[in-house]
């Protein structure tokens, strides 16, 4: 029970100060500050909940360790389920922070993901659905790479957390960046409308990246022992 709190947890903390930073001052931030956000975010969880849970926080992250055999499908489970609920934990604190504030939510929106013209280039399907496989692909494919050895578990939640804002970098402008199917849900639930249409490519991407990304590893990570 322990480990799906602290997934719960660090969920809502990465969704909360991530797409809170997008949301509220996503203007003043820029890019930039917008993956540092979400970067520092995983960085600070890394290294208070890592030794529980392994600081997951994503279901793509806990796929990519069921297919590496890693957890159990039991912990995938009940570790996907804590996830989803804390990130939706996260933007309903978000929410109520913005309308407390006056904010307008329909005009600063929640950090949602998105793509045509929720995108700032305008970015297609077709474009939003490679983008998010490649990007969770690189994130995933790092996560597993630095976890694997144990003289790296030290720098491990640095490493995962600077990635994740690469990855931002150039994904903002692009989808807003998901690599994370619980952090694209929850701002979708809320703000319905496109945003809830467009969610599933937000869900099923990122999945198909990490699986991607946990066969590679595990057929590269074989021949090297061999």
């Amino acid at each position: 029970m322990k480990k799906y709190v602290c997934e719960f947890i660090g969920t809502a903390v990465l969704v909360l100060f991530g797409c809170g930073s997008a949301a509220i001052a996503g203007e003043a931030l820029g890019t930039l500050g917008i993956a540092l956000a979400f970067g520092l975010s995983i960085v600070a969880m890394a290294y208070v909940i890592g030794n529980i849970s392994g600081c997951h926080i994503n279901p793509a992250v806990s796929l990519a360790m069921l297919i590496n055999k890693k957890m159990t499908v039991k912990d995938f489970i009940c570790y996907v389920i804590a996830q989803v609920l804390g990130a939706v934990l996260g933007i309903a604190i978000l929410y109520c922070i913005m309308t407390c504030s006056g904010l307008d939510i329909a005009t600063q929106g929640l950090g949602a993901n998105g793509f045509n013209e929720a995108s700032s280039v305008n970015l297609n399907m077709i474009g939003a659905i490679l983008v998010e496989i490649v990007l969770t692909f690189v994130f995933i494919y790092t996560i597993l790479g630095v976890t694997s050895d144990e003289n790296k578990s030290s720098v491990a939640g640095i490493v995962i957390g600077l990635t994740l804002a690469f990855v931002h970098i150039m994904g903002i402008p692009l989808t807003g960046t998901s690599v994370n199917p619980a952090r694209s849900l929850a701002p979708a639930l809320f703000l319905g409308g496109e945003a809830l249409k467009q969610v599933w490519v937000f869900i099923v991407a990122p999945f198909v990246g990490s699986a991607i990304a946990a066969v590679v590893f595990k057929v590269l990570n074989k021949e090297e022992k061999e």
